[in-house]
């Protein structure tokens, strides 16, 4: 499995965030929580003209799981998912444009420029905030179970893209989480950052405890 370079403005942006100028490291959970809630509006607009997606609104959610023994939080939709060239192009690169407009509004205030982050659709490099790798599965709505992808990075310049059999259609995303990030793995810190920040979500947001799945919103 070849590693593959990240674009130059793409290795840019992670480097930010990564030595972040970021103080509010909790809004890698606001934008993570975004995202799959942008891939699970594209597969329900979806259903509604396409039967074969064989999916009701009801049956859509956002769940995060941990895994405190290996130090592992994961967020996972049933969304749209993606496949291997599309995980390459959505995660391996930056539109040019939107990055310098990005990069030339900072301000050197970190509340500031936490909010733009989302305004420029690049929210998914804010888990390097907190992680030192993150392991991205994925499956297309479109794709047959051996087109899957798994998706790999440590957030030095590369990333790892390869084709696997994956049952499930829809993301999960794996943080490998940095060790002083571990409070993330709390149940009443990801408790309080999704009622927070999943209000505007019109998905149910879950956060699986000892035996069930439960909803903070």
């Amino acid at each position: 499995m070849a590693k593959k370079e990240f674009q130059a403005e793409s290795k840019k942006l992670m480097d930010m965030m990564i030595n972040s100028i970021y103080t509010n490291k909790e809004i890698f959970l606001r934008e993570l929580i975004s995202n799959a809630s942008d891939a699970i509006d594209k597969l329900y607009y979806k259903s509604l003209t396409d039967p074969s997606v064989g999916m009701n609104k009801g049956d859509f959610r956002i769940l995060l799981t941990r895994d405190k023994d290996n130090r592992l939080l994961t967020v996972s939709d049933n969304g749209i998912g993606m496949t291997v060239e599309e995980a390459q192009e959505h995660l391996g690169t930056i539109a040019k444009s939107g990055t310098d407009e990005f990069f030339k509004s900072l301000s050197g205030d970190a509340a500031k420029d936490s909010q733009l982050i989302g305004r420029f659709g690049v929210g998914f490099y804010s888990a390097f905030i907190v992680a030192d790798k993150v392991t991205v599965y994925s499956r297309s709505a479109k794709a047959a179970q051996n087109e899957g992808v798994c998706w790999e990075s440590e957030g030095l310049g590369t990333y790892t893209a390869e084709r696997i059999d994956r049952k499930e259609r829809g993301t999960d995303i794996v943080l490998h989480l940095k060790a002083d990030a571990q409070k993330f793995l709390d149940a009443w810190v990801l408790e309080t950052a999704i009622t927070k920040y999943s209000d505007h979500i019109a998905v149910p947001v879950y956060l699986w405890k000892e035996k069930t799945a439960e909803t903070p919103k």
